[in-house]
């Protein structure tokens, strides 16, 4: 079992910045893929950014020149950067774990809690 939380979310004006933070604990040599996903009220659930534990890297498009995935791995910390925010960068951002294939070639995910993250214009 792998357990994460995550910290950092708060309220921004348009154009600022904020980290968030993801701790994982338990099972942490298992995990391969840690990264954000976010979830704006009635939308679905959306990839930001991830990263792999040999330090591949993806980002959404929007994404992509505004935020900064990064990870210590000896700590088991995934960090988000963002920057030049806008008010639809608005809503819930949830960490996100996936392990290393078991023998059987299973995979397990993990989610945090959720912080939200508010852009005011």
């Amino acid at each position: 079992q792998v357990q994460l939380v995550e910290s950092g979310g708060g309220l921004v004006q348009a154009g600022g910045s904020l980290e968030l933070s993801c701790a994982a604990s338990g099972s942490v040599g298992s995990i391969n893929v840690m990264g954000w996903y976010r979830q704006a009220p009635g939308e679905r659930r959306n990839l930001v950014a991830t990263t792999t534990r040999d330090g591949g890297i993806d980002y959404a498009d929007f994404a992509e020149g505004r935020f900064t995935i990064s990870r210590d791995n000896p700590k088991n910390i995934v960090y988000l950067q963002m920057n030049k925010l806008k008010p639809e960068d608005t809503a819930v951002y949830y960490c996100d774990a996936i392990t290393f294939s078991d023998r059987y070639g299973r995979k397990s995910e993990y989610w945090g809690q959720g912080t939200q993250v508010t852009v005011s214009s």
